[in-house]
């Protein structure tokens, strides 16, 4: 028997890839994420040997698309990438028809991503000492989109009520695309997201920037400075993509995958593409399955408290 099951492993190890791959993508085409897959698919499927196709289910916070991966056959042949979400659904949703840890074979983080604060480009403030005053005096007149529940947009507009002590109106939209097409055409005034889906634009000047979250001023955007040089605690989020296989998928399968990313993260032209959109390939070593599980498990914890402690659910 065991070398009957040796055999077979050693047969899928050569045999695997034999046809194409599916990444899902839970989220809509369009915004960073999907920026994200696209050029990791691209780029992996070329030591793969095999097109990885990017499927965009999007829906409930990216549990749809998450759920659909937990319930297909562990052969390798469909894969989920997905960020925070995948950590913060199981405080949101009740009755979450998936486990976000038994249910998934952890491959390795992929990128690493900083966010900032944005406005219209008419909004009436320039910098972070503005902005802060303006919210305070006009917390319910200004409004607050996000990219839906438990969303990293959504995530970093309530680290930021939070730490500012205001509550505006939140706006939220069925991804990041519609949130900042209407951040553009002034429907809406702010967006606290990834520099991924925003930096083109503020290079642009459809929108202006306010502030990088966390301690540090951004390399993309030299100019704009953290919020902790402002003086505001408690606002640090930075969002990393990871990539994940159904429970029981095959070792060979794995390693063949952890290999590919893992050659990914280090191609000149996946970071020079990355960025161009303010993130990170990460290294190596955050390649792997134990640093993924890790830093879902300190995500699950830190952002699921953060969400259960606000009351929020999913819809």
């Amino acid at each position: 028997m065991v070398l009957t099951v040796g055999f077979v492993l050693q047969s899928f190890a050569q045999d695997y890839p034999n046809h194409p791959i599916t990444m899902v993508m839970p989220y809509a085409p369009g915004g960073p994420g999907d920026v994200i897959t696209r050029v990791f698919a691209q780029e992996m499927q070329k030591t793969l040997g095999q097109q990885i196709v990017v499927d965009n289910t999007a829906g409930a916070s990216g549990s749809i698309g998450t759920a659909k991966v937990a319930r297909s056959k562990p052969d390798g042949y469909t894969l989920l990438m997905i960020h925070v979400s995948h950590a913060t659904n199981a405080a949101m949703y009740k009755n979450l028809n998936y486990h976000p840890v038994d249910d998934f074979d952890p491959i390795g983080r992929a990128t690493s991503g900083p966010m900032v604060i944005v406005t219209r480009s008419d909004f009436p403030v320039k910098d972070i000492n503005e902005f802060i005053a303006y919210i305070k005096a006009n917390q319910s007149k200004v409004s607050l989109a996000h990219a839906g529940v438990g969303s990293a947009s959504h995530l970093c507009g309530l680290m930021m009520m939070n730490a500012l002590n205001v509550k505006l109106n939140e706006i939220p939209y069925k991804g990041t695309a519609p949130a900042l097409n209407d951040l553009m055409g002034g429907q809406v005034d702010v967006l606290c997201d990834q520099t991924s889906g925003t930096i083109p634009t503020v290079l642009g000047g459809k929108i202006r920037a306010i502030a990088a979250i966390g301690k540090s001023r951004l390399p993309s955007l030299p100019q704009v400075p953290a919020v902790a040089e402002a003086g505001v605690q408690g606002l640090d989020i930075n969002i990393s993509f990871g990539l994940y296989a159904p429970k029981g998928t095959p070792k060979p399968a794995i390693d063949k995958l952890i290999s590919s990313l893992q050659k990914a993260v280090t191609e000149p032209e996946v970071i020079k593409r990355l960025e161009s959109m303010g993130i990170s390939a990460v290294s190596v070593d955050q390649a792997k399955p134990e640093a993924l599980r890790t830093h879902l498990k300190n995500e699950m914890e830190t952002l699921g408290s953060l969400l259960t402690k606000a009351g929020v659910k999913g819809n």
